[in-house]
């Protein structure tokens, strides 16, 4: 009991008994202290996590014991010879010239990356006769590529999906690891835009940028 709901008892034993307006007083003011003492508790908890009214895209990391390869030393890399593997078959990046090629990263255990998946469904579907390919890119570590056919079908994925060669991981995600990102090429090859993580914003600009990339002459 508090200080001051002390002297309110004191206050009433002076006639030799406690009076029931004194009782209900003290005991309001214990309330009150309490509530204040919860609201402090758990607004300093460091544990909840922050609420943001931000459109910022989310980003996964990378799970405990998953690394990447490390940056590349030289500037002599190319694309042009790197790939990934996809249902038996080995695919080049230099085999897209002429179409706008959309390398998607991702991870089955990643948030992110699932919130933007019907996105990517959809803009398959809708760019595809015009010359747009959509590639998921697994790059989940160890085992995670043994979820992938459950993966696509229950999110319905239609594009194809495959594991990149080290070296194309080392390239385009040797500065940061953060997924999912989506590469964005126009008909030449060129980047158009690279998008870090998914957020209420991102879709709409990816659609942007293949917009742009299809509008770019075929070599």
């Amino acid at each position: 009991m508090t200080r001051k709901s002390e002297v309110v008892f004191t206050q009433s034993r002076k006639d030799g008994k406690i009076s029931h307006w004194s009782f209900v007083a003290a005991l309001r003011l214990c309330v009150k202290i309490l509530l204040c003492s919860l609201v402090l508790l758990t607004g300093c908890n460091s544990n909840d996590a922050p609420v943001s009214n931000t459109n910022t895209p989310v980003i996964s990391n990378p799970p405990a014991g998953t690394t990447y390869p490390m940056p590349p030393t030289g500037r002599t890399a190319t694309l042009l010879k790197m790939g990934w593997e996809s249902g038996g078959k080995r695919s080049i990046f230099s085999e897209y010239k002429g179409k706008v090629l959309v390398l998607d990263f991702y991870a089955t255990w990643c948030a992110p990356c699932r919130d933007s998946l019907p996105h990517l469904v959809g803009l398959q579907k809708k760019y595809e006769d015009q010359g747009l390919v959509v590639v998921g890119l697994n790059v989940g570590g160890p085992g995670d590529d043994q979820k992938v056919p459950q993966f696509a079908r229950d999110f319905g994925i239609q594009y194809a999906l495959g594991e990149p060669d080290d070296d194309l991981v080392t390239f385009l995600l040797g500065d940061n690891t953060g997924i999912p990102q989506t590469f964005v090429f126009d008909r030449q090859g060129q980047l158009v835009e690279r998008f870090l993580g998914f957020g209420p914003e991102t879709g709409a600009d990816i659609d942007a940028a293949v917009e742009t990339g299809l509008k770019t002459p075929a070599p």
